[in-house]
C-alpha cells in the first residue's frame, strides 16, 4: 500500500530501508532525542528489555501489521527517506480508534512534508480502514510537532500527566484528536486548501 501527495509519499517500512533509514536517523539524533520513546529502568519483578536494533524493529511493525495492530510507513519527499510514521493501537469495537506517532528529517521541516504525510494516514485509517478517531499525543514543549497538528485542524483535548517515558523520564502529554465526522471531505483535502490559502501569491511579472 502507498500513499501519495505531489512530492510526499507514504510506503510500508522493509528491511532494506536500514542504510537509508539509519543515516537520516542518526543525522538528526540531537535533534529527535527530547521527543523520541525511552525505555524505563526495569522494575525490580519486571524483565528487562533492551532498545531494538532496526531489523527486531521492523519485524515487531510487521507482526503488529500483520496483526492488524499498527500501520507503519516511511515517509519520502522527492523519493528520498526523510521519516518515519506509525498508527499504532488499532482498536476495534465501539472505539474504532488508533494514535499516530511520527518524525521526519530536520532538513525537510517547514515544507509541508510532515503535515502531508499525517493527512494522507489519517484520510487512509477513516476512508479506508474504517477508523473513527485518531490521536496525537505531544509533549507540550514540542513546538514543530503542535504545530503539525494545528495546521491541520486536531483539537487540543487535555493533558495526560507522565504519559510516556520520553528522553529519560516520564513526561506529561497534551493530547490532539480528529473523528472522521469532523472531516466529512477529507483531511489532506482541507489540508491543501490551507496551504493553498497562506501560501504567498507569486511575484507579478514586469
Amino acid at each position: 500500500m502507498v500513499l501519495a501527495d505531489g512530492d510526499v509519499t507514504l510506503r510500508p517500512i522493509k528491511l532494506r530501508d536500514q542504510r537509508a533509514w539509519r543515516e537520516v536517523n542518526q543525522r538528526n539524533r540531537d535533534w529527535l532525542r527530547p521527543w523520541e520513546a525511552t525505555i524505563p529502568p526495569p522494575a525490580p519483578w519486571g524483565p528487562v528489555i533492551h532498545r531494538p536494533t532496526y531489523r527486531q524493529m521492523v519485524r515487531h511493525l510487521r507482526t503488529e501489521a500483520n496483526a492488524g495492530r499498527m500501520l507503519p510507513f516511511v515517509i519520502e519527499y522527492q523519493g528520498r527517506l526523510v521519516g518515519q510514521l506509525t498508527v499504532a493501537g488499532i482498536t476495534w469495537g465501539s472505539m474504532c480508534a488508533a494514535h499516530v506517532g511520527y518524525w521526519v528529517d530536520r532538513d525537510v521541516a517547514g515544507r509541508g512534508v510532515m503535515p502531508t504525510a499525517v493527512a494522507l494516514a489519517v484520510d487512509h485509517c477513516f476512508l479506508k480502514v474504517g477508523l473513527h478517531r485518531i490521536e496525537v499525543c505531544i509533549r507540550p514543549e514540542n513546538g514543530p510537532s503542535r504545530r503539525v497538528v494545528e495546521k491541520l485542524g486536531f483539537r487540543e483535548e487535555g493533558l495526560r500527566p507522565r504519559y510516556l517515558h520520553i528522553d529519560g523520564a516520564w513526561r506529561d502529554h497534551l493530547v490532539f484528536a480528529l473523528t472522521a465526522e469532523e472531516v466529512p471531505e477529507g483531511l489532506l483535502r482541507r489540508w491543501n486548501r490551507v496551504r493553498k490559502r497562506e501560501s504567498p501569491p507569486p511575484s507579478a511579472t514586469r
